[in-house]
């Protein structure tokens, strides 16, 4: 799905995704990723199912200069782990789970109003 054609030089704008892969500020991306104002990271992770805490390494390092961290989950949005929740709250972060058009869509906005957000994303 297409969001936006335009990209912003100081963030990181996510312009489309599905397919199995996202658009990001112009550049293509195969399968899951993580965006930050920083960059695009690729995400080891095909699904919730196969998510645990340490896939969440790169946004806990994060953890005290974020605003904002969104979970895209795929097609759907579902819960995290109670353990996961658990222990990435225990860490210092918090994550809000959401379907992955919905996330790219937040995080659009967020990072639109200067926020400081970073969006895992299952690629759907």
């Amino acid at each position: 799905m297409k969001l936006t054609r335009q990209s912003a030089t100081d963030r990181q704008v996510i312009q489309s995704y599905g397919n199995g892969g996202f658009r990001v500020s112009g550049a293509t991306f195969q399968g899951s990723v993580i965006v930050t104002a920083a960059g695009v990271t690729p995400w080891p992770v095909a699904s919730m199912e196969t998510l645990t805490v340490d896939a969440f390494q790169p946004l806990i390092a994060l953890a005290g200069t974020l605003d904002v961290c969104l979970l895209g989950c795929g097609t759907h949005m579902q819960p995290l782990p109670r353990d996961i929740r658990t222990a990435l709250k225990d860490a210092g972060l918090t994550v809000d789970p959401m379907d992955t058009g919905a996330a790219c869509r937040t995080y659009n906005v967020l990072t639109g109003e200067g926020r400081a957000v970073a969006v895992a994303l299952i690629a759907i």
